[in-house]
């Protein structure tokens, strides 16, 4: 899910630990002419193992190298879902609840010494089972369970059966999984799941080969044998991952046809080309915002988001590239986000139990909104748009004229009068509440600000830095109290954002880490969530997004808008909400670059 985009660093969920796996660079890595696309990461990376990737940045890594039945195409807009390792769509039952997928012939592992004579395999049925029951087995942890649970027949019962075991047997029938062939499985839901084609787009279901997690055991975490592009070389997840083309990748073709403008964008000169397009991928990790603009503006990086700090010297009043960037044949894209940054209340805190009275949410809320208009312009370079709700502008169920009552700009006498009713009168009396950001100077001047916002009412916020795997595992485990995050799309549709405060996804191990719990949240998302797009479900994802706004179990940010620099030899770059797998699209134009070094 990369965006390549400039964050403000409130951050994405996260998972685990990770350890450091070293590989030898292969013989092509100094080869002379080669198209190598160069990019960076803002965050240390926590391993290569698709269950695992609840975060922007691994997903990003993970998905170089395995492939989904299905993904989103590259060019055309709105999304649209289109085949990848599934040949055709599936065969739907007439009660919606019957799936029967087609596995694509001729699609190759890579090879590794995990199969007979180091020679990778060809994918089958059964390794699209074998993920989904990793996804699903309680031993790997995996935080996207989320997405099937509840929803194929037999699998939540063979995962507590599996939970008391010492392994998990991947052999034991699940009642809703069939293989039905080599290439052919057929699922059988519990109820209907509109979204099940955007789940298994997801990274968590990245399709992997039961032998090599048997061969790596808890060192998978740091190898990845897929069926995709490109193939991990190095992997040190501290400082840079490499990859080099896949030279048996199964296929795909450059697409033919997008949406309007791609034509004069240059963006179908490749029409037809075998992919990928590139020879090696480099991806450098660079927690701070600086160092990235240095080696983007000496040529070392591809694309980047624009810094808070350097936003001038790019860009325009009028949000155009600046005379001298214009000059250096650099692009710009200009796009809005689906996202929203938010800081998230533990309702299950011990140490700050006062945020389980709604007054004091909505009084906190109060508090910083009084100062968000100055907070985006002085974070967001005055680009991004007020969140009232979880959803954002271009998604159904984002209501545009609707105001939240509790992010208004003159709100601050409201939350005074708030707290003093919940009996902390100028805040007297109410613990100083611990704040956890990710360390890196952006992250701490946001925090400082809201900080000074708070003072306002009497509150006081104590900033607590980690490093972005503490950051993760405190906020999943429940260690964290007040926290500033951000959520990005799976998949384009609301549910993905208000899933976020559905009952049964909190704690442990769910999405839902403010430990939200609302009957009537719940029992009008279980409705929603079942029925097709459309008007009626539209109407629900509405009611849902009011009812958080006025409970407040986080406080609400904003839509970010995204504005990327790339470099004039980079070819195909087009923005993307899902970009997993964006690079075998991408291509660097040696003559072009070769004339800029000059």
């Amino acid at each position: 899910m990369v965006r390549f985009r400039s964050f403000a660093p409130i951050f994405f969920i996260l998972v685990f630990a990770f350890g450091a796996c070293t590989k030898k660079k292969s013989p092509e890595a100094n080869v002379p002419n080669q198209k190598v696309l160069r990019f960076s990461t803002i965050a240390k990376l926590k391993g290569m193992d698709p269950v695992q990737t609840s975060d922007l940045y691994s997903s990003t890594e993970v998905n170089r190298v395995y492939e989904n039945l299905f993904q989103y195409n590259y060019l055309k807009r709105p999304y649209e879902l289109e085949l990848l390792l599934a040949e055709s769509m599936p065969e739907v039952g007439k009660d919606k609840l019957t799936y029967t997928f087609k596995i694509r012939p001729g699609v190759k592992f890579h090879d590794d010494p995990a199969f007979p004579e180091g020679k990778g395999r060809e994918l089958e049925a059964k390794d699209f089972v074998y993920s989904l029951l990793r996804l699903a087995d309680t031993h790997t942890q995996s935080p996207g369970w989320w997405i099937l649970e509840g929803r194929i027949e037999g699998l939540d019962a063979w995962r507590e059966e599996m939970k008391s075991k010492m392994a998990a047997d991947y052999d034991k029938p699940v009642s809703g999984i069939e293989v039905v062939d080599a290439r052919t499985v057929k699922l059988k839901l519990v109820k209907p799941y509109p979204q099940l084609l955007n789940v298994l787009a997801m990274p968590y279901t990245g399709i992997v080969a039961r032998e090599v997690v048997d061969k790596y055991g808890p060192e998978f975490l740091n190898k990845a044998v897929g069926t995709g592009p490109f193939i991990l070389e190095e992997f040190r997840p501290s400082e840079i991952v490499t990859y080099r083309k896949n030279p048996n990748y199964w296929g795909g073709k450059y697409p033919s046809e997008g949406e309007a403008g791609d034509q004069e964008r240059g963006l179908l000169a490749d029409a037809g080309k075998a992919l990928p397009l590139a020879d090696r991928i480099e991806v450098r990790v660079m927690v701070e915002s600086q160092p990235r603009w240095m080696n983007f503006m000496k040529g070392e990086l591809e694309v980047i988001g624009v810094p808070k700090d350097n936003f001038k010297d790019a860009i325009t009043p009028d949000v155009k590239l600046t005379q001298e960037f214009q000059q250096k044949g650099i692009g710009l894209e200009k796009t809005p986000a689906l996202d929203f940054t938010y800081n998230s209340f533990n309702l299950a805190s011990d140490i700050v139990p006062q945020f389980r009275d709604k007054r004091v949410r909505q009084a906190i809320s109060l508090a910083i909104a009084a100062e968000q208009a100055r907070e985006i312009e002085l974070f967001y370079n005055g680009l991004a748009i007020p969140a009232e709700t979880p959803i954002p502008p271009g998604v159904a169920g984002y209501v545009a004229e609707y105001k939240n009552p509790y992010k208004v700009a003159n709100g601050i006498e409201k939350a005074k009068k708030l707290l003093a009713d919940a009996g902390y009168k100028d805040g007297k009396g109410f613990p100083e509440i611990p704040y956890d950001i990710v360390s890196s100077t952006t992250s701490r001047q946001i925090a400082e600000f809201q900080a000074s916002a708070l003072k306002k009412v009497g509150l006081n916020l104590k900033i607590l830095s980690n490093t972005w795997p503490e950051f993760q595992a405190r906020t999943q485990r429940g260690q964290a109290h007040f926290w500033g995050i951000a959520w990005s799309a799976d998949y384009p549709d609301a549910e993905n954002f208000l899933q976020l405060f559905y009952g049964p996804n909190a704690q442990p191990g769910g999405m839902n880490r403010a430990n939200y719990k609302n009957p009537r949240f719940d029992e009008i998302f279980n409705r929603a969530r079942v029925m097709p797009d459309g008007p009626a479900r539209t109407k629900l994802y509405e009611q849902l997004a009011k009812i958080v706004a006025e409970d407040v179990p986080v406080v609400f940010g904003v839509h970010r808008v995204n504005l990327n620099l790339t470099q004039p030899w980079l070819a195909n770059y087009k923005y993307s909400e899902f970009p997993l797998n964006e690079a075998k699209y991408l291509d660097v134009r040696l003559d072009v670059k070769a004339s800029n070094a000059k």
